[in-house]
This record gives structure tokens, sequence and C-alpha cells, in this order.
């Protein structure tokens, strides 16, 4: 029974890294795109098996740029709305399958619109709530990557077609019933981003 509890250990971590690895490979073909994808940060072997939060630098993220880096052996998306981005979340309302995100995956500071604390940067954890594949950029509305003339940009899972619009959000007729979840995360400056720590979580701070 060890044995194979042992086993099952091992098969999920290399899940989980395998997870992380496709996430990054996927976005870095953005590189050329209309919505480039910025290299990923590494956390420290420390960081990695004390789960720590992780700190990132937000400061050279540009309006329609993402980030990708690694907590708890999950990839976390850091993307950085356009205008037009933010536009979206509206027209879309209607086709998502939580518009309100009722279900509660994210932290009280990000219950709003956006699902954010800071309107344009969206953080979400960019593992599919269906089979926990990891979904793709599709940044651009269209037919131009391969999705349905009426796309209006977001995020595709390749391997089942569960598609989310640019908070994460689950449109309906997918196989995925619920939004991205939101990390815990706060702000430490202007330019820095700490992922796996709220603000509230803090004795005497606000975010």
């Amino acid at each position: 029974m060890k044995t194979n509890r042992k086993t099952h250990r091992e098969t999920d971590s290399r899940r989980r890294s395998l997870l992380v690895a496709v996430a990054i490979t996927g976005g870095s073909g953005m590189a050329a795109a209309a919505f480039p994808f910025l290299s990923s940060l590494a956390p420290s072997a420390r960081a990695k098996l004390s789960a720590a939060p992780v700190e990132v630098d937000i400061g050279d993220l540009l309006p329609g740029q993402m980030k990708i880096v690694e907590w708890r052996a999950r990839p976390v998306w850091i993307l950085n709305r356009t205008a037009e981005m933010l536009a979206s979340l509206t027209e879309v309302s209607g086709r998502v399958f939580d518009p309100e995100s009722k279900q509660k995956q994210q932290p009280e500071n990000c219950e709003n619109a956006t699902r954010s604390i800071r309107p344009n940067l969206l953080v979400v954890l960019g593992v599919c709530t269906h089979f926990g594949c990891s979904p793709v950029p599709r940044f651009e509305r269209g037919d131009g990557e391969k999705m349905p003339a009426d796309w209006p940009g977001g995020f595709a899972c390749q391997c089942h077609g569960a598609t989310f619009d640019f908070s994460g959000r689950a449109f309906k007729n997918t196989l995925a019933a619920r939004n991205l979840e939101v990390p815990p995360h706060r702000y430490l400056s202007e330019n820095r981003l700490l992922v796996g720590e709220n603000a509230k979580n803090i004795q005497g701070a606000k975010e």
C-alpha cells in the first residue's frame, strides 16, 4: 500500500511538472503575435519545496503582454489587459457560464467585474477546470487563430475544447463549467507582485 501511495505521489508530481512545462511552451509561441508573451520566471528551489509565495517583477509588462510564473507546481498567468480586452468582458457576459463569478473561485478582493485587484491586471491559474490541462492564449478576435468567427478573444484548451474569456470565465457549451481559479496575491509596490499571499493574511495590511 505504501508503495502504491509513493508511486501515486511521484506520478502526480511528474504530471504537475509537465503541466507547467506545457503551459510555458505553449505561451512562448506568442512572442511574434500581436500580444507577445514575456519570458517566464522560475521560483527558487526553496520556494518550490515550501510552497512559498512567489515575487514577480511586472514593471516591464506592457498592455497585451502576459507572463507565466510557477507557484505550487502550477502555472500562473499574469496578463496586462488592454482596453479592448476589458471591454470584451461586458460584451461576452451573456455567453459565459458564471458571469458574476458566484462560484467563489477568487479571493474576496477579486470579487468584481474584472476578477482582479487592479482592473487591467489578471492573475489566474492557467489550469483548465475541466480536466486539469493547460489552455493556451487565443487573444486575436475572430478565426485568425483557428477559432470560430465570433471568437472574442481569451484562452482555449486544445485538449477538450474548453474556452475562457479575458477574466478566466468559462464560456457556455464547453466542457469546463467552472471559471479559472484566481490565486491569492497582493501588490508589494507599483511594479512588484506577490503570488500566493493575500493582503488580508498580513496583519495591518491594506490592499
